[in-house]
């Protein structure tokens, strides 16, 4: 039986059929905190791959990695069956485990402060929720090809987004 929040997130949907399953990695990057930013995205789809990229003049690593997934999530049509690969603990456990108790709370956490990055947590829950998605925590600068790619796209994002002199 899949584990599954009332959401749609999911850390293992029920995927049986993989054939047609999305795969996506996703990684965030930031020259400074906050600075100039970029987010990278490399997907899979029958064995093809497509990468995104963006980035802003003035944001911190966390929005980065949001808009990542987001970016992955809205380029794909709903119902899509995915598997999202992040090295970002606070992006998974934020969909997958945190986000029930924000929205149940007002988007207050627990504490009762209100949730950083509430706009863009709100447009991924709405991006997860019309998808399938496979949530998978990938050790990031571990010589896994796909996350690095991501990273890399990531970078470029941030260096486009850098002040020219």
């Amino acid at each position: 039986m899949p584990i599954t929040s009332l959401d749609g997130a999911s850390e293992r949907p029920d995927v049986d059929d993989t054939s047609d399953t999305i795969e996506i990695w996703t990684d965030g990057a930031c020259s400074g905190n906050p600075g100039p930013g970029g987010w990278g995205v490399l997907m899979r789809v029958n064995g093809a791959d497509t990468e995104l990229h963006g980035g802003e003049p003035s944001t911190t690593n966390n929005r980065m990695e949001l808009m990542a997934a987001i970016a992955a999530l809205e380029s794909q049509p709903a119902g899509a069956k995915i598997i999202l690969h992040t090295d970002s603990t606070y992006v998974k456990d934020g969909l997958t485990k945190w986000i029930i108790g924000w929205k149940r709370n007002g988007w207050k956490t627990a504490d009762k402060k209100p949730v950083k990055n509430q706009d863009l947590w709100m447009r991924l829950d709405a991006a997860a929720a019309a998808r399938k998605v496979d949530w998978r925590w990938v050790k990031g600068h571990s010589g896994h090809a796909e996350n690095d790619r991501a990273d890399a796209l990531a970078r470029l994002g941030c260096e486009e987004n850098r002040p020219r002199r």
